[in-house]
Parts: C-alpha cells; structure tokens; sequence
C-alpha cells in the first residue's frame, strides 16, 4: 500500500519559487513517481516525472523552470518551480505508479490529494 502526501503549495506572485514536497508511505524507490496538475475546466497534464534510476522528463511549457527531484533515503519526491507563471495556477498531485506512462499512472498509479498552487500576476 502506498500513500502519498503533498505539501509546499500556496498563493505567490508571477517571477517567485515554490518547492512542492510529496512524502509517500510504503516502498516507492521502485517506481515511477510524477507531478500532475489540474486547473478549473481542464484536464490533468503530467507536469514531470522521475524513474526510479533518475531518469527525469518534463512538461515543455515547464523545461527549464521546473524541476523534479526524489530523496529515495527520506522517500520524498520534490518539484522546484522557479519563474512561475498565472498559467500554471493549478492544484498540482504526487502520484507512483510501476509504470511511468500517463495510462500507468491513471489507471493503476497511487496518488495524493493535491495542494493548491495559485500564481497571480
């Protein structure tokens, strides 16, 4: 069993940081592990996702000011957001998955509960 927690989500202004934080409960050093967000109205997108070697892959609206990390030892899965824009206004979630394609993850993936990320300009 696998629970995933988020944290580090809040209200800022276009041009600062935030670092989002995903504990997770059980063995997740195996897996695939991603960031998702979903705005009013629209679907969820994969923001970034980390293989369990540190292979990572990024959204390209988000390569070069996101970045996605893990600490396998504290079993956290981090996002560094720099530059942050109105249009990334989300609630973004943690999700682990065997797999590290979108079906994995939608089909058969843990996921957390989310944390609001609100970026005004």
């Amino acid at each position: 069993q696998v629970r995933l927690v988020e944290s580090g989500g809040g209200s800022v202004q276009a041009g600062d940081s935030l670092r989002l934080s995903c504990a997770a409960s059980g063995n997740t050093n195996n897996y695939c592990m991603a960031w998702f967000r979903q705005a009013p109205g629209k679907e969820r997108e994969g923001v970034a996702s980390i293989d369990s070697a540190g292979t990572t892959s990024h959204l390209d609206s988000v390569k070069g000011r996101f970045t996605i990390s893990r600490d396998a030892a504290k079993k956290t899965l981090y996002l560094q957001m720099n530059s942050l824009k109105p249009e990334d206004t989300a609630m973004y979630y943690c999700a682990a998955s065997r797999g590290c394609s979108i079906i994995d993850f939608l089909q058969s993936g843990w996921w957390g509960r989310g944390t609001q990320v609100t970026v005004s300009s």
